[in-house]
């Protein structure tokens, strides 16, 4: 189990951001922590486009090439790039010995909803005619947006991925989770207020209650199945408690995995908290039995 000095260690290292920054100066700072990192010598990555959308190639030695991960970064739909999504997508690929494309959507408020719903469903059209089975992972936002873009699938008659991961995912732009304001004293990332200005951004006057905008709210009927992730120490632990219980009365599969004390996205914690590596293994081992 996760050790006390463990999660110390894990939520000392985030900090609440200031409110009201320029979305400018947002990216530059997420990309300072997640766009850097290694992510192993047997990780390459490649620039390339889907249905027209810049992505990245995530590609791991070896890798199976009748399956593909796509993968949604987190962000707020404010910042976040293919390359912080890769974060998360090589482990998976890692993991799962799958390819991975990781997808640079629109962002907000340049290019409110429904820019990334549109783009992240060109890029799974595009995916759906290479012929590979696809899987969907995302964080935070991105989660949001992996289900969005499986709702989107659905209303247009396409075929569904095999299965979707989904960490910390942002499901419910209305903001009416208990969490959003239980848990505000414990996230060491976000508060309400953070939220609320992510929504605003991306929203741009749009209602909140739009499925595509707020998952959550939809008929979740005929989804594949779902695993979730989340820490009890967020805000958005009521997104994913919602959304498993949602699935589960629209007869979707759904797993659910919570960690006491863990920060938002915590498998980005692989190395200094042992949950997070068990979440990766837990989330490689699920998306490789859906497509066995």
């Amino acid at each position: 189990m996760m050790t006390r000095d463990q999660r110390s260690a894990a939520r000392s290292m985030i900090i609440k951001g200031e409110l009201g920054r320029p979305p400018s100066r947002q990216r530059a700072e997420f990309d300072e922590l997640f766009a850097r990192g290694p992510l192993g010598d047997d990780i390459t990555l490649a620039p390339r486009t889907l249905g027209g959308v810049p992505a990245l190639d995530v590609q791991v030695e070896g890798a199976d090439g009748d399956a593909v991960i796509l993968y949604l970064h987190g962000g707020g739909y404010v910042v976040g790039s293919a390359r912080t999504g890769a974060g998360l997508a090589a482990p998976l690929a890692r993991r799962t010995g799958l390819a991975a494309v990781s997808l640079d959507y629109r962002l907000a408020p340049e290019n409110p909803f429904p820019a990334a719903v549109d783009d992240a469903l060109a890029a799974y059209g595009d995916l759906l005619g290479s012929g590979r089975r696809i899987v969907i992972a995302g964080d935070s936002a991105g989660g949001g947006l992996a289900l969005a873009t499986m709702l989107a699938a659905r209303r247009d008659g396409l075929p569904l991925p095999v299965a979707a991961a989904l960490f910390s995912p942002w499901t419910d732009l209305t903001l009416s989770g208990a969490s959003l304001d239980s848990r505000g004293d414990v996230d060491p990332l976000f508060s309400r207020a953070h939220m609320a200005e992510y929504a605003e951004h991306y929203l741009a006057g749009h209602d909140p209650k739009d499925e595509l905008a707020s998952p959550l709210l939809a008929d979740l009927t005929g989804l594949p199945p779902l695993l979730i992730q989340v820490g009890s120490a967020e805000v958005l632990l009521d997104d994913s408690l919602r959304l498993a219980v949602r699935a589960a009365e629209h007869e979707v599969d759904v797993s659910l995995d919570v960690v006491a004390g863990a920060p938002h996205v915590y498998p980005l914690m692989a190395g200094v908290m042992d949950e997070a590596d068990q979440a990766l293994d837990h989330a490689a081992r699920f998306l490789g039995d859906a497509l066995a």
